[in-house]
């Protein structure tokens, strides 16, 4: 069965987004590569992009990983008010859909609280402080 992993665009905040997941997932980062990090590859970076994210990886599962980057400048900007797509999480748990909730919802803007749905799971839906918006479902049919 393939395995879909999330990506995710910023404008010069991947890190710090990222640090933030990682402090609500838990787990360490497998990659951190910045774009000085393609020196001699012969594309030119600019010096006020050197430190910013190439690419970054954060596990969430066993079999699922978060990863993002900035976009260089040089590209345009990325819109962080999208809205065509959401990143959905299945939690285990009712206490883990909670959690990663509670946790990833902080400082952003609740859609929809985290309740019993009418279709029958433990489900809300959010836009996170940096713009990016996430379902977060527990199927209590499953427990």
């Amino acid at each position: 069965m393939a395995t879909i992993n999330p990506h995710i665009n910023f404008n010069g905040n991947a890190e710090e987004a990222f640090t933030f997941y990682k402090s609500v997932f838990g787990g360490e980062f497998t990659k951190v590569i910045r774009f000085k990090d393609l020196a001699g590859s012969g594309v030119p970076i600019a010096e006020n992009e050197q430190n910013k994210i190439m690419h970054i990886a954060l596990p969430i599962s066993k079999h699922t990983q978060l990863m993002g980057n900035d976009v260089p400048e040089f590209m345009g900007k990325t819109n962080e008010n999208e809205n065509r797509s959401k990143i959905a999480i299945s939690a285990e748990t009712r206490e883990e859909a909670d959690k990663l909730f509670n946790g990833l919802s902080a400082g952003g803007a609740v859609e929809m609280p985290i309740s019993d749905s009418p279709w029958g799971s433990y489900f809300g839906m959010f836009r996170d402080k940096y713009g990016i918006e996430w379902m977060v479902d527990y199927d209590t049919k499953e427990a």
